[in-house]
């Protein structure tokens, strides 16, 4: 029998908010954009990629981004990185999964490819230190996922090898890697299905079953 895992380390985007893609294409509609724009511009064309893999790593700055990306878009690149991902919401579940988690003794990191914290910061209001035994930011060490590295400063920050830990993300091509490195891992692509692996894997309860509860 696989033993249960005792850390748990998680993306953010995408997984301790609401989805990407729905803010993305809801963006798209406010700007006048035909469906799939913005994809195809920062993801699927060699100087969208430099764009976004040097904000990442720390390289470019979010402004610096906003300016370069507004050009290749067509559009102002006021606070565009915030304009973008204005429908962003915190998902309630999983943030509760992760805390009841962390209650329960497993040790829980936040790993995420960030985006610059000015002029717009992802992750204003979560409150990532208090809440986390470790908070890992790409631009913070100069590499991102899906790289090695990354995973295993998150490793060393939580004391903990990748045989003992989950890794969740939404993105697919970053959960090869961790699982390369030893890491189970669970693609988040809806919050119940997510909280339910998590479950499994740490072999303890995350939600609250019990619908006569009284809650304060």
């Amino acid at each position: 029998m696989t033993p249960h895992r005792k850390g748990l380390v998680l993306d953010f985007g995408g997984v301790l908010t609401t989805p990407l893609l729905p803010a993305a294409l809801a963006f798209e509609r406010r700007e006048g954009l035909a469906e799939g724009t913005l994809l195809t511009a920062l993801h699927l064309t060699p100087e969208g990629i430099r764009l976004t893999e040097d904000l990442e790593r720390g390289t470019l700055t979010q402004a610096r981004w906003n300016e370069s990306a507004g050009e290749l878009l067509g559009i102002a690149p006021d606070n565009l990185m915030g304009r973008i991902f204005a429908d962003l919401r915190p998902q309630p579940s999983v943030i509760a999964a992760a805390a009841a988690a962390r209650r329960a003794g497993v040790r829980v990191a936040i790993l995420s490819n960030s985006v610059g914290p000015a002029p717009w910061n992802l992750y204003d209001g979560h409150e990532l230190e208090g809440r986390y035994d470790a908070v890992v930011l790409s631009e913070d060490h100069g590499t991102r996922k899906p790289e090695p590295e990354i995973f295993r400063i998150v490793l060393d920050r939580l004391g903990l090898s990748a045989e003992d830990c989950v890794f969740v993300d939404d993105t697919e091509q970053h959960l090869r890697p961790a699982a390369d490195l030893g890491f189970a891992t669970v693609h988040a692509v809806e919050p119940a299905g997510t909280v339910a692996a998590l479950e499994a894997l740490l072999g303890i309860p995350l939600t609250d079953r019990d619908p006569h509860r009284v809650t304060s």
